[in-house]
């Protein structure tokens, strides 16, 4: 684990430009306390000394310009560079001669439910939940926004904070100078589950971020009826597929390629290849999965799946089923 503070440790040019900027106006406002708690420590002094009224000064206009100067210097350097950092950061797309946005520029659209995120790539048609794949060196422009109460987009070591507001669409750059994971976090309070709301976003070379998206572009293979002497996992599967829609989990979610369309609940087509359920409740493995299907509220309490009370038989049928989702 990473021991540095994220805020602290920028992995893109956006937020080095915030960081620089915090220690910009740190190092002045240091300067100007040091300079100013020094003056006082020599006033006390001095007049500790005397045991007198110090000198008296009325005013002079050479002094009182000499001291505006400085002050009047920091703020316009002040506003210079946060003026270069909004410009840094402004996301915002062109908008097409209707005065509509121009979709074609937006490269990732992220919605925030509650408790998890929604990812979709407009241009490849993939559809994720709670992780984004990026390519390193490459800026994406993402469009945030909210279905249900305001939560708040973060990733601390790539850029700024900005807020997913329902009916409202807002831009934000996420590059990664370096490969690597990064982890996200919903940094609004949004109700119950807010402290596992999170994300992650995998900054990979060009080459995986390609294959990657060619993968979940692939139609998923869906267990068919086999015949009696199919394995016990493969006979699994295929109850667990059956279970599935009979049951009232299409209702809530997709899988590409079969009746379930609802986009209530997270995207499942590609499920077993992420690598945590519930928005980093835990790990996906064979085990977590069987919890979680089992009592989502006992790990994730106001969650919006509820406790289906499913037996023994129709878990191992269900978690079967879904580790072929690949």
């Amino acid at each position: 684990m990473n021991s540095v503070i994220p805020v602290l440790d920028p992995a893109s040019p956006q937020a080095e430009a915030i960081n620089d900027l915090f220690l910009q106006v740190l190092l002045i406002s240091a300067i100007i306390f040091a300079i100013v708690a020094g003056l006082i420590l020599i006033a006390i002094s001095r007049g500790r000394r005397k045991q007198t009224l110090p000198e008296q000064d009325f005013g002079s206009e050479k002094t009182e310009i000499a001291w505006m100067v400085g002050p009047v210097i920091i703020v316009i350097w002040l506003v210079a560079i946060s003026a270069n950092l909004v410009i840094t950061l402004n996301a915002i797309p062109k908008a097409d001669p209707d005065g509509k946005t121009d979709l074609s520029e937006i490269d990732l659209i992220v919605t925030g439910h509650q408790w998890w995120w929604e990812v979709e790539y407009p241009k490849s048609g993939v559809i994720s939940a709670n992780e984004i794949y990026i390519p390193v060196g490459k800026k994406l422009r993402v469009q945030i926004s909210s279905d249900d109460v305001i939560h708040c987009f973060w990733v601390a070591q790539l850029g700024r904070k900005i807020d997913a507001i329902p009916g409202r669409e807002n831009y934000i750059w996420l590059e990664a100078s370096e490969p690597g994971s990064y982890q996200g976090r919903c940094s609004e309070y949004c109700g119950a589950q807010h402290a596992w709301m999170n994300f992650k976003v995998y900054a990979v070379s060009n080459e995986e971020y390609e294959q990657w998206l060619a993968s979940e572009n692939k139609a998923v293979a869906q267990p068919k009826l086999l015949s009696p002497l199919a394995s016990a996992d493969e006979q699994l599967a295929f109850a667990g597929k059956q279970f599935f829609f009979q049951a009232t989990c299409q209702q809530c979610h997709t899988i590409e390629g079969t009746p379930a369309k609802a986009r209530i609940g997270p995207d499942l087509t590609h499920f077993a290849s992420r690598k945590e359920i519930g928005a980093g409740v835990i790990e996906n493995s064979s085990e977590n999965l069987a919890l979680w299907l089992k009592d989502p509220q006992a790990l994730k309490p106001g969650c919006k799946m509820p406790n289906f009370k499913l037996n023994e038989e129709h878990l191992k049928q269900l978690v079967a089923y879904l580790e072929t989702l690949e």
